[in-house]
């Protein structure tokens, strides 16, 4: 008797800590937290070369009234096989997502990367242009 007393509070409980944990607040597509931030900027920028080491020869240039991303690179970098990183202003996120190692070797198409508000509500898109050093 004591058994099935103490299974059914079990359940009982279980029950109760499932239905408690309901979302209370909305998450995106991608399971983050969707806040009221409107802010929507980059605020610092980085590429790693394969070995996870800088390859920038001095600090990226963000411009965020033009949403710009200047950056110069090594020469002799292997521009296909680069790891950008963005930071970001608090709640935003970055589309498209950087899975892996991106191509920079078409320097006259540079890319681009749009930066979401943490209200989903504000998008900009930033064009990031890499250049190499001269030899």
């Amino acid at each position: 008797m004591l058994k099935n007393i103490r299974f059914i509070g079990a359940v009982i409980l279980t029950s109760m800590a499932l239905f408690a944990c309901k979302e209370d607040f909305p998450v995106d597509e991608d399971g983050l937290l969707i806040t009221s931030r409107t802010q929507c900027y980059v605020s610092n920028f980085e590429l790693l070369g394969s070995d996870f080491q800088t390859v920038r020869t001095k600090n990226a240039v963000i411009d965020t009234t033009a949403l710009t991303v200047n950056v110069e690179v090594f020469y002799g970098t292997d521009l296909k096989n680069i790891y950008p990183q963005f930071s970001l202003v608090t709640d935003a996120k970055l589309e498209p997502k950087i899975t892996g190692k991106v191509d920079f070797s078409d320097l006259a198409n540079p890319k681009k990367y749009t930066v979401i508000s943490g209200n989903r509500q504000v998008k900009k898109t930033y064009t990031v242009t890499v250049t190499v050093q001269k030899p």
